[in-house]
């Protein structure tokens, strides 16, 4: 569980590194579950914006009652796991993600998520580590994002630079294991991998089912510009994430779960 003191840091800094790491067979069997998913489709070996859809069996790692049982103190009892990311940044090669608020890609409304991320490896500033702007959330407000379809960005989407205080950037170094939870509304991104060494994160996105996760703004939304490597049936499968009751009951009684883990 949290303390009190990484409740108020969550709210008033937008993230926490809780005390936590996830054991070592966990770890193993997250970097397996990578490695076939990479096997069968090798254009998300950089990254890969949604594995649900692709490999069921990355909800298994969410289903755990320590992460749960965290991510409950911060939006309620009632959670749904809406989508699960892989950002690898293989070593040399890794791309940069580039400064936004995760809320501007996302369908659910109200905009709720709590976002896990997971050290797979460990995250160093060498290795492209994930940056954060402290207490950015606090307005609750989406800013301006411009398109930018550059070669190695991880998203299309971009606060200007001009608007980020580099002064204020936190570095979320962690070793492989360590989590992190973090706002919808926080500013963040990372540097490219410049090291020898690869820097795996996966996230698990949390969403409160006071939330609608509302499938007309996910058609709104889908930039298959961002996905031109992607195989028609794969931009299909992106284009519908399945979403999953991990606890409780749905509060606002519109959202399609495929599967409930409730019980």
């Amino acid at each position: 569980m949290l303390t009190d003191a990484e409740i108020t840091q969550y709210h008033g800094d937008g993230f926490v590194i809780p005390d936590f790491r996830l054991a070592e067979d966990t770890l193993a069997a997250i970097r397996a579950a990578h490695g076939l998913l990479i096997k069968a489709y090798p254009h998300f070996t950089d990254y890969c914006p949604a594995v649900l859809p692709f490999d069921k069996s990355f909800v298994d790692f969410a289903y755990n009652d320590d992460i749960l049982d965290m991510v409950s103190q911060l939006i309620g009892g009632d959670v749904a796991l809406w989508n699960s990311s892989f950002f690898a940044k293989p070593a040399r090669t890794g791309s940069r993600t580039p400064w936004h608020q995760d809320g501007q890609y996302w369908a659910m409304r109200p905009l709720a998520t709590c976002t896990m991320w997971v050290a797979v490896d460990d995250a160093t500033t060498e290795n492209g580590c994930l940056r954060f702007i402290p207490g950015s959330h606090k307005d609750r407000k989406i800013r301006h994002h411009q398109i930018n379809n550059g070669p190695g960005l991880a998203l299309n989407q971009e606060v200007p630079i001009e608007e980020i205080d580099e002064t204020r950037v936190f570095d979320l170094v962690l070793e492989a294991g360590q989590v992190s939870l973090h706002d919808v509304y926080l500013l963040h991104g990372s540097e490219p991998n410049r090291s020898d060494k690869s820097r795996r994160g996966m996230t698990l996105r949390f969403m409160p089912t006071t939330s609608h996760y509302d499938r007309e703004i996910e058609k709104e939304r889908h930039d298959e510009k961002q996905y031109a490597w992607a195989a028609p049936e794969q931009i299909k499968r992106m284009q519908r994430l399945p979403l999953y009751l991990m606890r409780g009951v749905d509060r606002c009684g519109l959202n399609d779960f495929e599967e409930s883990f409730a019980d």
